[in-house]
């Protein structure tokens, strides 16, 4: 009979230990460093300015807001989902803007050949 009892009072425990595992992941705060910080690089590297790189900003910082709300709703699975989105969103605009920025280093570049040209025949 005591035997029963100890694996009774085990079994028990380890219910206890579960719930309190899953109500803490349950609990636990949306992380949005990635994306928060992702949205704030494509902005200091002027998405903004550029097209296709504003329209990632934009769906970045949306897709943002519908994580949090999402979390705080309880759905933490499509919460974190959307946060990846806004991470490869913001990074999208990163890489749309700098190479913007490049391709607008090039024709500089290019046109000083050019006028170098037509100064020195």
């Amino acid at each position: 009979m005591r035997h029963v009892s100890k694996i009774g009072i085990m079994v028990f425990a380890v219910a206890v230990v579960a719930a309190a595992i899953a109500a803490g992941c349950a609990s636990a705060p949306l992380r949005t460093e990635a994306s928060t910080s992702g949205i704030r690089a494509a902005e200091e590297a002027g998405a903004a300015k550029v097209p296709q790189a504003s329209l990632h900003l934009q769906l970045a910082k949306e897709e943002l807001e519908l994580a949090k709300g999402l979390a705080a709703k309880g759905e933490k699975e499509k919460a974190a989902s959307m946060l990846l989105r806004a991470e490869a969103d913001a990074e999208l605009a990163v890489a749309l803007s700098r190479g913007d920025a490049e391709k607008s280093e090039a024709r500089a570049a290019v046109e000083r050949v050019r006028q170098l040209r037509q100064d020195n025949p």
